[in-house]
């Protein structure tokens, strides 16, 4: 439960107006008094998250906000923008209404959001134990699916766990990062560089989710760093090889032309449902000028090294290939800066800290500003000249 990454759960947000007890059906849900409980409206300010098991779904992430609702000025303002920050990544929205009160003109709009934007969706009726009558969700919303509950009595709590389960069984599968690319039992060399930014006694994120891949799917997997790859390769053939993306090009100059070669960063990229566009993004490299702004964006925030990818390796990778001088931004965490307009290309990371809907969002984001993005590892395998190397044995299962 605890070492499942946030980024392979799925999320499941609560929202809804301000008093309409979402934290305290968060609280009943996850039978915990995590979140503060007050007849106060606004109480809730900044998203409470827990991770935790729902069986016989797995690990999941409940996340609480605050009401979208709030018009106290500014503060109000920036607490609805936060609200629907959440919504974006989320998997499934539970939307709070007051049974007494029936869904407000804030409940409807948040539901037409919802819906336009594709993500699943239940009514919760909160506090049906104060409603003499509880109203039709079919009639208000045209989906009859509402879910009846009161979180003080903690009524209806396990019927709306179940509802969760249920919606959440209706995603559609997830893609897997590797093991659809290989055939079962196959031998799958990991090119793993250990440098200053690699965390002393484990392996990186990506590294890991792509071991357990492969796995699951009964293969065998050498994990080995770029300096001792010439001479495990005299002694194996392997099915594939995945590397690290910043040593890709003297990877690639050791692996046989015979044996698939791509990378973590380009298989991510697939498994989250954005590599096609980031590919296209890429090409924009090779027309850079100087003065152009490039955005560099990461999903995480983390102690930079002094050989750091996103802010040394990168752009040096960059001014040589294009034979430029761009101007470099660099953002970390949650956000993109406010107006990507101005940015000529983005350059994302892996997103392996991000879920599929926050990365699709990001790039949705970017393509509706007119802005190419692509990611570290379809960048530099580009600037390489082995992109369409690194691409072949996506292609021949039917990727992008």
């Amino acid at each position: 439960m605890n070492t499942t990454p946030t980024g392979e759960r799925p999320q499941i947000g609560f929202f809804g107006c301000r008093n309409a007890g979402k934290s305290s059906l968060f609280n009943a849900v996850t039978a915990q008094q995590l979140a503060v409980v007050s007849d106060i409206q606004g109480t809730t300010t900044d998203p409470v998250i827990k991770n935790m098991e729902l069986l016989p779904l797995g690990p999941v992430t409940f996340i609480d906000t605050p009401g979208f609702d709030d018009d106290s000025g500014t503060l109000g303002q920036e607490r609805v923008k936060q609200a629907y920050r959440i919504l974006r990544r989320c998997d499934l929205a539970l939307l709070v209404c007051d049974a007494s009160r029936g869904m407000t003109g804030a409940d409807k709009a948040f539901y037409e959001r919802v819906q336009a934007d594709g993500i699943a969706c239940i009514v919760v009726y909160n506090k049906s134990d104060l409603a003499a009558g509880l109203p039709s969700a079919s009639g208000q919303t045209g989906d009859a699916s509402a879910a009846a509950v009161s979180a003080l009595h903690k009524d209806g709590i396990d019927t709306l766990k179940e509802r969760i389960v249920q919606a959440l069984h209706r995603r559609p599968p997830e893609r897997p990062i590797a093991a659809d690319l290989v055939p079962r039992g196959a031998s799958v060399v990991l090119v793993v560089p250990i440098d200053k930014a690699a965390p002393k006694g484990r392996l990186i994120l990506p590294q890991q989710q792509t071991i357990r891949d492969l796995l699951d799917h009964g293969d065998t997997t050498v994990v080995v760093r770029d300096t001792e790859l010439a001479a495990l390769l005299q002694r194996m053939t392997p099915d594939m090889v995945i590397t690290d993306s910043q040593a890709f090009a003297a990877v690639a100059a050791l692996v046989p032309q015979e044996i698939p070669l791509t990378s973590f960063s380009i298989l991510l990229a697939r498994h989250k449902g954005v590599l096609d566009r980031l590919v296209a993004g890429a090409r924009v490299l090779d027309t850079l000028r100087d003065g152009d702004r490039v955005l560099i964006a990461e999903g995480c925030t983390h102690h930079r090294q002094c050989e750091d990818i996103g802010t040394v390796k990168l752009p040096a990778w960059i001014r040589r290939h294009s034979g430029a001088e761009p101007a470099f931004e660099f953002s970390s965490g949650t956000e993109f800066p406010k107006d990507i307009t101005l940015f000529r290309l983005i350059i994302h990371c892996g997103g392996c800290m991000l879920n599929a809907k926050e990365m699709q969002y990001r790039e949705r984001t970017a393509r509706e500003a007119g802005v190419p993005m692509t990611n570290y590892g379809t960048a530099i395998a580009h600037m390489h000249g082995i992109l369409e190397r690194s691409l072949k044995p996506l292609r021949l299962t039917g990727a992008p």
